[in-house]
């Protein structure tokens, strides 16, 4: 790609700062994200002459057409799918017969069944609203306030873009150029610890507050006969863990093996017909429709961003004021959270992943550590506000308020956040399963 000799060695000046200062003011007056975004790469483009207007085009066009962006619709298709049939309802039972022998295992085994929906959906609107119409109101005839409820599941959802197949890792390794199977496989423990950390959370405010009345015992037949039951709700995860992490699929092939298994599923048992899909159809394409947009045009932000030097000017800023490493990171992780309080994570990931990975590998960090550590952190913005779309969703199923919702979900960004520091200062979490 040409890039003009005056950008070469160009400091961060008011025609780069004052479109992007232009960008949040649109954000501010609730300006379509797409919109602010597209608007934000044409100033740009017009004031500096970066590239020539006419290529917008051809990047916005060439930016979508990745064959792992397939991969989106067939998750969130896969989830719905899940849902209809009914094999959602199994893998909570699974998780239930798991869990619920522990103190507090009604809340535990929630937030499990919300890793089981993660493992296969790859969204966390997707994982609160299916969990939370089911076990909300199981969780409040067990004793918990049912805004303590709404947290407990709003914050379980956030395993959605953290344990994969997820979402936010397909984007981020589109934008960086990063093998989608490679996150998949490093994101693993991350993800798994972000749920542990909810569930401790949750046995810890049941052991202050005793919001359950009972407690199960584990029956190993029962456990058993549940597991059997949900055979084939578990072969979907098993299916896309299985084909991806031993080679035989990739990401967007493995959701598409387990889009046509669950139908074929729900179709044996009963619980689907042929009739339902182009409704399933129409509820992944109404996801598609905003995240995919968004994607189309920061995409050529990006590269603006890119040409403009703006990474470089970046880390030099930062560099001039501290070059500690410690520093660097906590300041990466302020900037992550704040974005994602205030911010989608698709516009999120494609604006800020291309700018601040010159920043992490600056101080060493690998970048499929940064992958991780930046996805993990902005995980947290979906139970704060003002933006927390997890609290928006379960708010809009069960009426509570949201920043009832927000006000219980403190322990768990507390907690969230210790996992995230944890990632952040120890790479082997992210990287030990690559080998």
């Amino acid at each position: 790609m040409y890039i003009p000799e005056a950008f070469m060695t160009a400091e961060l000046g008011w025609d780069i700062l004052g479109p992007l200062l232009f960008m949040l003011v649109l954000f501010a007056f609730a300006v379509p994200i797409w919109v602010a975004l597209g608007l934000t790469a044409l100033i740009i483009l017009w004031i500096t002459g970066a590239l020539p207007i006419a290529l917008i085009g051809e990047s916005v066009f060439h930016g979508l057409d990745a064959f792992a962006l397939i991969a989106i619709p067939l998750f969130v298709l896969t989830g719905d799918l899940l849902v209809r049939t009914g094999l959602s309802i199994k893998l909570l039972n699974v998780a239930g017969a798991t869990m619920g022998s522990v103190r507090s295992g009604m809340g535990t085994s929630t937030v499990l069944g919300c890793g089981f929906f993660a493992c296969i959906s790859g969204s966390d609107a997707a994982g609160a609203a299916a969990v939370g119409r089911i076990t909300i109101k199981r969780l409040i005839e067990q004793g918990y306030p049912p805004a303590y409820a709404c947290a407990l599941v709003a914050s379980g959802a956030c395993t959605g873009i953290l344990i994969p197949p997820s979402i936010a890792y397909i984007i981020i390794g589109m934008v960086l150029g990063i093998s989608t199977s490679t996150l998949f496989i490093a994101a693993a423990i991350p993800g798994v610890l972000i749920m542990l950390s909810i569930m401790l959370t949750n046995a810890i405010m049941n052991r202050i507050n005793g919001y359950e009345r009972a407690s199960g015992r584990f029956i190993l037949t029962n456990w058993l006969a549940t597991v059997w039951d949900a055979r084939f709700a578990l072969l979907i995860p098993g299916i896309i863990f299985g084909g991806i992490y031993s080679g035989v699929f990739t990401p967007t092939e493995a959701a598409a093996v387990a889009v046509v298994t669950t139908m074929a599923v729900g179709v044996f048992q009963g619980t689907f017909k042929l009739k339902d899909f182009p409704s399933s159809l129409e509820g992944s394409a109404k996801v598609c429709g905003v995240i995919v947009p968004i994607i189309a045009v920061a995409l050529p932000l990006a590269q603006v961003l890119a040409i403009t030097q703006v990474p470089q000017s970046l880390v030099g800023s930062v560099n001039a004021f501290t070059e500690n490493p410690v520093l660097i990171v906590l300041l990466m992780l302020g900037i992550f959270i704040l974005a994602g309080c205030v911010m989608e994570t698709t516009p999120n990931i494609v604006i800020l992943a291309p700018i601040m990975l010159p920043l992490a590998q600056s101080i060493g960090m690998h970048e499929i550590h940064f992958c991780i550590f930046m996805i993990t952190a902005l995980g947290i913005g979906f139970i704060t506000p003002p933006l927390g779309l997890n609290l928006f969703v379960i708010s809009g199923l069960t009426g509570q308020s949201v920043l009832s919702i927000a006000a219980k979900a403190v322990p768990f960004v507390i907690a969230m956040l210790g996992v995230v520091l944890l990632l952040a200062f120890i790479p082997e979490l992210s990287l030990f399963m690559l080998g």
